[in-house]
């Protein structure tokens, strides 16, 4: 080893510098004033004597300190194949003892590291509560181990989530949020202590699955009546929650499913049970549902669609239709919303079948890159056919915050040679209320570009004035529920007056859709509205017939103007 070697050449160093120094003096002590031959070798006598045994001291020093250190090596090659519990060997404290103490030392530094990183990796540091992968991990446990047994013992999953947490979170604060989680989190763990058996696979797992969503895994005697056990868990939840110097009502839902009845497996039981918490949901909040037969056709209906969808992607199954905007006063053409369309085998889909889905599996990306291309495509032909009319496009909430959804789509506008300012981009109002700060850049980088936007929907969300007056929007949409009465009612003429005002106000354009009659389209003409579109104008079309209708004095046209 090259520290014995190191340690070996010390050694000789030191005996040959013991012996001259042994020589030096036995010549001093024999000379008596005169040197010759045979006191220099009565003087070399001592001299190699006292060598030789510091050389054997040192030798055998060597030899000790060495195999020590060889000792230090092969307990270090453990320790990097993750063994920090021997003991480091006895002859390092014998005879190296301060690299003993280092070692100790960094072992038991690594340790602690080891254990607050599995510790970060397992449990949720809100709750304390097992997170979602290490609470998957125990439940795949629990499940393989009851499967073994026989018979089987029951067992089943709850899957909760707090009503109206995200208001706790807007009104006081993400810290006192916080504080609720792990309150409710504790009360849920002191519930799973009153529910647990005799047997160690009695006691059942509670877990937080992210967000404002808890998992509890009942098995045995709790399991045979999972819903009597819910609804104690509600009662529980129901008691205020006293957090600083304020008191929350913290309600909860509850879905319900049964293992293997609904779920052979985490993912498939755990998809159950949460399909059952929605029921609960959409039942008037704070209760319980359990998955039932109705509640599995649907969930089997979706999967079916996932798929169809997922191969409809692949096949482009996707098109687009075209809806005309005209101008409210001359009833000319001056733009069209783009519409998806799934050309299923079954046939023809329209967006509220599918597009729910594919914002819930994450294939509206997919999707939407679809269609962003087909878009660019058509303002490409329609720019080199001198059609000049915007082109409108409704962008999800998903695209808008993928990062590379910007990219994406100035190269696709770019790559068909069109004007960006014949795009527009349709945001819903309730998106555009709570998108991100890197949203609103990345809508404000393609305005820069010449697109336009609209805001969507307007009137049904919950917009603030001052927040309206901060975006970067060009027109805003007023949606078809305040303007389908606005030819018979004086109120709902006085609203979407006062909002045509308002939209004004913010210097944008004021759109009306879903425009149904001849007698709305005028009312809404009167009160200020710039464009109109709905089926009194036309019904969406593909984009031959659109481009016949823009060369015909269509009815719908003639209706507007």
């Amino acid at each position: 080893m090259p520290h014995a070697k190191s340690l070996k050449r010390r050694a000789i160093v030191f005996a040959a510098c013991a012996g001259a120094v042994s020589f030096f003096l036995a010549l001093l002590a024999t000379t008596h004033g005169r040197l010759d031959a045979l006191t220099a070798s009565s003087a070399l006598i001592p001299a190699v004597v006292c060598a030789t045994m510091c050389w054997a001291s040192a030798e055998r020093h060597v030899s000790t300190t060495a195999g020590a250190v060889d000792e230090a090596i092969l307990r270090l090659s453990k320790a990097t194949r993750g063994d920090l519990q021997s003991p480091i060997p006895r002859p390092v404290w014998n005879f190296v003892p301060s690299l003993a103490r280092a070692m100790q030392a960094l072992f038991d530094q690594l340790r602690t590291t080891l254990e607050a990183v599995e510790r970060a990796a397992q449990i949720d540091t809100v709750t304390e509560l097992p997170n979602r992968s290490h609470f998957q991990r125990l439940v795949e446990a629990r499940l393989e181990r009851l499967g073994r047994m026989q018979p089987s013992p029951p067992a089943a999953l709850l899957f909760l989530d707090l009503d109206r947490f995200k208001a706790v979170n807007d009104t006081y604060g993400h810290a006192t949020g916080d504080l609720l989680l792990a309150q409710v989190g504790e009360r849920l763990r002191q519930a799973a202590d009153h529910l647990s058996g005799e047997l160690p696979e009695d006691q059942p797992i509670v877990g937080r699955l992210g967000g404002d969503e808890f998992n509890i895994l009942l098995c045995g005697q709790a399991a045979r009546d999972p819903k009597r056990v819910a609804l104690g868990i509600l009662n529980v939840l129901d008691a205020p929650h006293r957090l600083l110097d304020c008191e929350i009502q913290a309600g909860a839902s509850i879905g319900i499913a049964q293992w293997p009845a609904h779920g052979c497996d985490f993912v498939d039981l755990t998809r159950a049970a949460d399909t059952a918490m929605y029921a609960a949901k959409a039942g008037g909040r704070g209760r319980v549902h359990a998955f039932d037969a109705q509640l599995a056709a649907a969930l089997a209906a979706r999967k079916t669609l996932e798929q169809e969808l997922r191969r409809g992607i692949d096949r482009g199954e996707f098109g687009l239709v075209f809806q005309p905007q005209v101008l409210a006063v001359t009833g000319s053409a001056c733009g069209a919303e783009a519409l998806v369309r799934w050309h299923h085998p079954d046939g023809m889909r329209l967006p509220a079948s599918f597009l729910p889905c594919a914002e819930e599996t994450g294939l509206i990306i997919e999707l939407g890159d679809q269609i962003i291309q087909e878009v660019a495509a058509t303002i490409g032909r329609w720019h080199a056919k001198g059609i000049r009319h915007r082109l409108s496009v409704n962008i999800s909430a998903s695209e808008l915050d993928h990062a590379s959804f910007v990219r994406k789509l100035r190269n696709a506008v770019a790559s068909a040679g069109a004007p960006a300012s014949m795009l527009e981009l349709e945001l819903k109002e309730s998106l555009l209320m709570r998108c991100s700060e890197d949203a609103l850049d990345a809508v404000t980088v393609l305005r820069g570009d010449g697109a336009s936007v609209a805001l969507d929907d307007f009137g049904t969300g919950f917009s603030s004035i001052a927040r309206l007056r901060e975006l970067p929007i060009d027109r805003v949409k007023l949606d078809r529920a305040l303007t389908i009465h606005v030819a018979e009612s004086d109120e709902a003429r006085a609203i979407a007056q006062a909002l045509v005002g308002l939209v004004h106000g913010l210097g944008c354009t004021a759109v009306a859709e879903g425009i149904e009659s001849a007698e709305q389209a005028k009312m809404l003409r009167m009160i200020g509205c710039d464009v109109l579109q709905g089926y009194a104008i036309a019904a969406p079309m593909e984009e031959e017939a659109f481009l016949d209708w823009l060369d015909s004095p269509a009815a719908g046209r003639r209706l507007a103007g």
